[in-house]
């Protein structure tokens, strides 16, 4: 009589209740460190300060992202400190970069300060970066990076990158975004800014898609820039 065959063990679930209970685990703890940011700084951000205001073991937090830099660089990604690219399309990819290039630019702004308007504990973190610098502020700084870098290829496409000038205005309208807002947090008025009225932050929507309108339209010859400049990565700041 042949061998009876040993019966096959069912490989684990990768949706029953243990990993249900890692991920809403996993939640509270990036939401966790949103509260103690908001609350303490980063002076405060530690393993023992996150795992007290998520009510879990400490041990936990290097099982899951594996220490303090990596679970804020998770936090930064996840688009609760910064928006993601996704966030400021509005459309799905495809249908996006069927646009014309200037709506899309003004579409960008548009979502761009919206997203940013929304988010306060964005606008206060980046107002404590300006003065206690770290090796956590550099973990967000780095995610902007790739933000940007994902952004511009979205952005404006060969058109964009065509116009270096424009590109280089484009980081300084995004400068000028976050300034006007961590400016708003304490002081209300800019010039004839009303910076706490919808009103005048739309007509700064209007009027940045009106500028996109008028750069794109424009028959301009590419500035060249030196092969060096070119491949050069991005400044990030630090």
């Amino acid at each position: 009589m042949p061998p009876r065959p040993k019966p096959t063990r069912a490989a684990p679930s990768t949706d029953g209740p243990r990993a249900r209970d890692r991920i809403a685990t996993a939640e509270r703890i990036l939401a966790a460190v949103g509260v103690v940011l908001a609350r303490d700084g980063f002076a405060a951000l530690g393993v023992n300060a996150i795992a007290r205001e998520a009510g879990v073991d400490k041990v936990l937090i290097y099982r899951y992202f594996g220490g303090l830099p990596e679970l804020l660089k998770t936090w930064g990604a996840s688009g609760r400190f910064w928006p993601r690219v996704e966030d400021l399309l509005g459309l799905d990819p495809t249908t996006w970069q069927a646009l014309p290039p200037a709506e899309r630019y003004g579409r960008f702004f548009e979502h761009l300060i919206e997203e940013l308007r929304r988010r306060p504990l964005t606008l206060q973190i980046l107002a404590a970066e300006l003065l206690h610098r770290n090796e956590l502020t550099a973990v967000l700084e780095d995610e902007r990076e790739q933000w940007g870098r994902d952004a511009a290829r979205l952005l404006g496409g060969p058109e964009l990158l065509a116009r270096p000038f424009l590109q280089d205005v484009t980081l300084l309208l995004v400068a000028g975004v976050q300034y006007l807002l961590l400016r708003s947090r304490h002081i209300r008025r800019f010039g004839a800014l009303d910076l706490h009225a919808d009103a005048d932050w739309a007509r700064l929507a209007r009027s940045l898609r009106q500028m996109a309108t008028l750069a794109f339209a424009a028959e301009v010859p590419a500035l060249r820039r030196p092969a060096a400049a070119r491949r050069r990565p991005p400044a990030s700041g630090r």
